[in-house]
């Protein structure tokens, strides 16, 4: 343990390596912060996850998500969230990315891009160097002194004098931080990442004319975004900051949540600025929460797309319910990337790129994600045209959306391709993440944690029912072996022996195969990997 936690209370335990420079983010002041959080916050959280899992027994055995009748008169009411600042008000192209790799955060920063997310979330795999080096690289940031030299080529990089608006993307709440120990349990990784980002730099953010600006991933319930709310004001107060200084985007990414948006709004009205369409992360959602049941079963990923069924559905009424409610209604992403050495298949990205953005703007969103720089002029080229630097004047009155419309499936085949689409991204996938990298550029797309887990739940669910395939072949678990087997041995011939020895392609298929044949379809597959992450010394 460090001088600095020993200084800090007894009852924190750091098991993390403490190398140079970590003992100023995890400073005495620093971790009495984090554990005064998880001290007043933790229990709730766990109960609110236990919360989560007592809600999906009762999805297993049939019941429908729908919007509540406990809290009809929010949806009704007649109030606003909290003015927007100034730098948020255009936010018309988002860039996101990892906030280890210190090269990727200048280069997002730099992009031209109006705002910039940076990710200690799913685009970050949360070993213990690239949580605290991610925290170094905000820290520096906001400093002025986040200059990086490549080694490899001596090329230097600055960041410009009007760089994107920095927000940062902390872990969901079901996430833990095992590397730091409050009491005897691990702390929460929300409360970790979040906790640390504020305490150093939220006044230096305020000085600057910004602000402590957040997107917050995975919620479920407006239960979730109160507690969030009341971390907050007892954040601020703590370090004597004006309430609602802290303003947060957070991501509708799960089924229930989209029926809460009025009411995770209202929660966070004094803090909110907007929410954002999380679709891949909603797709692993709606089949998780109603995969038991035989009436929602998709077909191959490639045709769950959001111009149909539940995923334009949601897509509309979050416009109109923030518009309603003067927040931003961001756009999702788009996960190609540009072709190098391939000017045909490079267009082809673009192009498909630019009609998402299309769509997005005319279903009426205020912004959208790029996942490239290359990307972040073809998403300008849509949003550039609107009348100004949102659309919160598009109420959108026209859209009525309910329930059955929330939860409408995708029509289309299943396919053998698609399965093995899934087992190549998927396992890929994983294996990257269990060698520390959380953004994994695969077949022209960037993937991140919720492509694993579409390709490991849709698969599960096809098991699961016993679904037919599209040339009437029935989807079992040992013709799920087969294919995997086959895509593996495919793949280990294609990369080579040296790189797949020197890999964790046989930890990431056995846990894609396990948790894909699961009798109940496990909650999320970074807890397990996660352990594996800690017991390789991560």
């Amino acid at each position: 343990m460090s001088d600095a936690a020993k200084q800090a209370d007894s009852g924190i335990e750091i098991t993390g390596v403490m190398k140079p420079g970590y003992d100023a983010i995890l400073s005495s002041e620093a971790l009495a912060f984090l554990a005064d959080l998880e001290r007043r916050f933790g229990t709730r959280r766990r109960e609110l996850l236990a919360a989560r899992a007592e809600r999906q027994k009762r999805f297993d055995a049939g019941e429908l998500p729908d919007f509540l009748a406990s809290t009809k008169d929010i949806r009704e009411g007649d109030w606003k969230v909290a003015p927007i600042p100034k730098d948020l008000l255009d936010r018309r192209v988002e860039i996101t990315g990892p906030v280890d790799n210190r090269k990727m955060v200048i280069n997002a920063l730099n992009s031209g891009a109006q705002s910039y997310m940076t990710d200690f979330e799913d685009a970050a795999a949360p070993t213990w160097d690239n949580m605290i080096g991610g925290q170094i690289n905000v820290r520096d940031y906001w400093d002025g002194d986040i200059g990086f030299r490549e080694p490899s080529s001596g090329k230097s990089y600055e960041v410009i004098d009007k760089p994107a608006t920095l927000i940062v993307r902390p872990r969901g709440w079901h996430l833990d931080e095992a590397h730091l120990r409050i009491d005897g349990q691990p702390m929460s990784g929300s409360l970790f990442d979040f906790g640390l980002a504020f305490f150093h730099n939220a006044k230096k953010q305020i000085a600057k004319g910004s602000g402590p600006y957040f997107y917050l991933p995975k919620m479920e319930s407006h239960l979730e975004a109160r507690l969030w709310n009341d971390v907050f004001e007892h954040a601020q107060k703590q370090l004597g900051v004006k309430n609602g200084s802290i303003k947060v985007t957070v991501l509708i990414e799960t089924l229930p949540a989209a029926f809460e948006m009025h009411e995770i709004l209202y929660e966070l009205r004094q803090h909110i600025v907007g929410l954002n369409c999380g679709r891949w992360d909603y797709i692993f959602s709606y089949i998780k929460r109603l995969g038991k049941n035989p009436n929602y079963i998709l077909p191959d990923r490639a045709q769950v797309v959001m111009g149909n069924a539940f995923l334009n559905a949601y897509s509309l009424l979050l416009v109109k319910t923030c518009h309603e409610r003067g927040a931003f209604a961001m756009g999702g992403m788009a996960a190609q990337i540009p072709v190098k050495g391939n000017e045909e298949a490079n267009l082809a990205a673009f192009n498909k790129v630019r009609a998402d953005k299309e769509r997005e703007a005319g279903n009426g969103h205020d912004g959208t994600w790029v996942a490239h720089p290359d990307l972040v002029a073809v998403a300008m080229e849509v949003f550039g045209k609107l009348s100004g630097p949102n659309q919160l004047s598009r109420q959108r009155q026209d859209v009525n959306v309910g329930q059955a419309e929330l939860i409408e499936p995708h029509k289309g085949e299943r396919t053998e391709e698609g399965m093995r689409e899934c087992c190549r991204v998927g396992v890929q996938y994983i294996e990257a993440w269990l060698g520390g990298r959380g953004a994994v550029p695969l077949y022209n797309l960037m993937e991140d944690a919720a492509t694993a887990e579409i390709s490991r739940t849709q698969i599960w669910q096809w098991i699961y029912h016993g679904a037919t395939l599209s040339d009437g072949r029935k989807v079992t678990p040992e013709f799920f072996n087969e294919v995997l087997a086959d895509e593996m041995d495919s793949l280990r011939k294609t990369l080579g022996e040296t790189v797949w020895t020197k890999g964790h392609f046989d930890a990431a298929i056995k846990l894609f195969s396990e948790m894909t044949t699961a009798e109940d379809c496990p909650e999320f597959l970074t807890l397990p990997a996660y352990d594996l992450l800690l017991e390789q010394g991560y």
